[in-house]
């Protein structure tokens, strides 16, 4: 199942979904209060399917074709997730910041599930990640897209890493620009077939790291924020030898309108 077929067998699939999660915030930053050193720590943790398959086990209920489980007909997902950021920005002086982002994440399967649903894999690329490539155009790893058609169940993963470092400046009345770098990926836990080169392994995946950099324009509303972001490929781990690193050619950018900061 390759291109439109892999969305359309998404969309028609039934899969449920029991979300159980816990979220820990650890942050200085205070309304009002200028802080020289500010900084924001995010840990989040969520599993699905262990009551339901506990039941299913006590219960001894029967599979469907696929091994899995089923509550009122419909197969339920399993599987443990993880999510952790740490921002740090800096305050040079009233008109100017630099700010320090890493994250991380990880999505188990397990048990009656052989992969993570769709809406909880992680993605590459897009106004809130490595902002050379736009949304879903990234990963995992070393993947390369063999067709023209758009396929977001290939380019998804398990397993995501990501650091920015952007410099904030304020230029007149609402109007702030900013300078950024970005470096990022995403991979899988399993080596699936459909998705080559897109498998995490210890010795490879710093060598699949992207990065890229770029400018941005941001409108300061008050009530919110409209950004626009203009990212360039630097170095694409699709890529072979010295095509690795990238010119600033238009083909290798990527514009990005959104409400609000990426971090």
């Amino acid at each position: 199942i390759t291109g439109k077929n892999s969305i359309l067998r998404y969309n028609y699939e039934d899969l449920l979904i029991t979300k159980l999660g816990y979220q820990f915030v650890l942050s200085n930053a205070r309304t009002n209060a200028v802080v020289p050193l500010q900084y924001s720590f995010r840990f989040n943790i969520e599993t699905s399917g262990n009551m339901l398959y506990a039941a299913s086990k006590l219960l001894e209920s029967s599979k469907n074709q696929e091994g899995q489980y089923e509550f009122l007909d419909i197969a339920f997902a399993q599987y443990l997730k993880n999510d952790m950021s740490y921002t740090l920005n800096w305050r040079i002086n009233q008109s100017n910041n630099l700010l320090f982002h890493v994250e991380s994440g990880i999505a188990l399967p397990y048990l009656n599930s052989n992969s993570v649903p769709f809406e909880k894999r992680y993605f590459a690329g897009g106004a809130n990640s490595v902002r050379g490539w736009s949304v879903r155009e990234l990963g995992p790893g070393a993947y390369v897209r063999n067709d023209n058609k758009i396929d977001y169940i290939k380019q998804s993963g398990d397993i995501k890493l990501g650091a920015s470092i952007e410099y904030r400046s304020h230029l007149f009345w609402k109007f702030n620009a900013a300078l950024f770098v970005d470096a990022g990926n995403i991979w899988t836990i399993k080596e699936y077939e459909d998705q080559p080169g897109g498998q995490f392994l210890f010795d490879e995946f710093y060598k699949q790291i992207a990065f890229s950099y770029g400018l941005g324009l941001r409108f300061d509303f008050d009530f919110f924020i409209l950004r626009c972001d203009l990212g360039a490929q630097l170095y694409d781990p699709t890529k072979k030898g010295r095509e690795q690193w990238r010119n600033l050619e238009w083909d290798n950018m990527a514009f990005h309108l959104a409400i609000g900061y990426p971090f």
